[in-house]
Formats: C-alpha cells, sequence, structure tokens
C-alpha cells in the first residue's frame, strides 16, 4: 500500500456563517493521480486554499509527508514541495514563455533586483526541456499573452514543474481547454506522475476528463465528503448522482 503523502483529518472551514468545508478527511497516497469532484459551491476550492496555506482551517489537522501543515503560509508550504495551480491562468502575458519559466526558479536568496538579471545556461535549459515537455516548446520565444488559453494552462503547469514539486493541485486543468487538446491535456498530466513521480490531486468537472486520469475519486456536496473510490464505483454511485442532479 502506497504511503500517504498527504493526511487530511477532520478539517473544517467556515466563513462567517457558511460551512465551506465540514469535518473534511480524505488521503492522497504518494505517487498516486487522485480526483476531486462535486457540484460548484460543494467546497473543493476552499479544500484546495486550505491545504496549501491561503487560510487557516477552524479544526482538523492537514498533513504532509507527516509535517503539520495547517498553521504555515503559501511559501513555506511550496519549499516543502507542494504546489497549486488555478482556474484562471497566473502568467506574464507581457514577456515570453521561457522568461516565464526562468521567473519560477525558487528565489531564496536573490534580491528582486538579481531575479531579473541573466540566468545560468542550466536554467534556460531545464525550462526549454519542460516546455518541450508539455508541447510548447515551438512557442518558448512567443509571448505567453498570445497563447491560446489552454497553452497557457500547459505554460502555468510547466512553470510549477520548475519548482520540482511533490505534490500538485491542479483546480479543474481542463476548463477552457478546446475539446480537442483535453485527451493530450490529460496525457501529459499522466506523464508527469509516471514519469516524473509527482503526485496530482485534481479538482475536475469535466466528468469523462476525471475518470480517464484519476485512480481515485472523492466527491463533496454541500461542503460534506460524500463518498470515495475507484472511478468506475463513483460513476455509478446513487449519492454521487444524486449530488449533481440536484445541483441542476
Amino acid at each position: 500500500m502506497a504511503e500517504q503523502q498527504l493526511m487530511i483529518n477532520g478539517v473544517t472551514k467556515r466563513f462567517g456563517g457558511v460551512v465551506a468545508n465540514d469535518d473534511i478527511t480524505l488521503a492522497v497516497p504518494q505517487g498516486r493521480i487522485i480526483g476531486l469532484i462535486g457540484p460548484n459551491g460543494s467546497g473543493k476550492t476552499t479544500l484546495f486554499n486550505s491545504i496549501v496555506g491561503y487560510h487557516p482551517v477552524d479544526n482538523g489537522s492537514i498533513r504532509f509527508e507527516g509535517k503539520e501543515i495547517s498553521g504555515m503560509r503559501v511559501p513555506e508550504i511550496a519549499r516543502l514541495g507542494l504546489l497549486r495551480t488555478f482556474q484562471q491562468t497566473r502568467i506574464y502575458g507581457k514577456m515570453t514563455c521561457v522568461e516565464n519559466m526562468q521567473i519560477s526558479v525558487p528565489h531564496t536568496h536573490e534580491s528582486f533586483r538579481t531575479m531579473f538579471s541573466k540566468y545560468p545556461p542550466e536554467v534556460t535549459e531545464k525550462a526549454e526541456s519542460l516546455l518541450e515537455f508539455v508541447g510548447l516548446y515551438a512557442k518558448r520565444h512567443l509571448m505567453a499573452g498570445d497563447l491560446s488559453f489552454g497553452q497557457q494552462k500547459l505554460l502555468e503547469f510547466a512553470m510549477a514543474l520548475m519548482n520540482e514539486p511533490k505534490m500538485m493541485l491542479l483546480d479543474e486543468p481542463t476548463a477552457g481547454v478546446n475539446p480537442t487538446l483535453i485527451n493530450g491535456l490529460i496525457e501529459r498530466l499522466k506523464r508527469t506522475n509516471a514519469d516524473l513521480g509527482i503526485t496530482l490531486f485534481v479538482i475536475e468537472h469535466n466528468m469523462r476528463a476525471i475518470m480517464n486520469l484519476a485512480e481515485h475519486i472523492y466527491c463533496l456536496a454541500h461542503g460534506q465528503l460524500l463518498t470515495g473510490g475507484p472511478p468506475d464505483e463513483i460513476q455509478k454511485d446513487q449519492k454521487v448522482i444524486d449530488a449533481y442532479l440536484g445541483a441542476q
């Protein structure tokens, strides 16, 4: 059995009188691809924000590789190797793809001035190699703002890979992506997991995509964990079907 890389135990998060996450307990084993589904407003993004340190939880424990992280800030958690991407891309549109990659390198000791000075050849080589990995090598000198939305998502993903994460939390990686490109994106995510050994925890609304990608899927509804299991069980689970139908 795989070691549990991320352990979420009894996590509750409130915003005023609204309980966004209610006593959530789940685990993400090392080296796996785990899905997180649920209708809009079910608390998925809130849970991701809690995991990576965007806001403190009100109750419960979040442990990454055995270390309690629920009281830590975003940069501290990122340094442990736990990163996330967003529904809306966070790239620098007026910079080339390679430049976006270069400034993604961790700058633990450099000043802001040196951050934009000339990069050593190995950084550029790594940037170009990862752009090739995600299928953007031919566009490496294009302005990132000129890429399609799907390509911008791939660039943001490659930027995260520059940090050599141990686990990535992906918030709707296929949202806004041209349907003809989704299969290629799914294959790249699988390769990231298989070839680079990075654990993936993925929020996704595209049911066909997440059923094809994840080996275990958790479902949230109304801030609570409804169920979890293999994709073939989840898509036939009446509680999951009712949750989605009730949200229409």
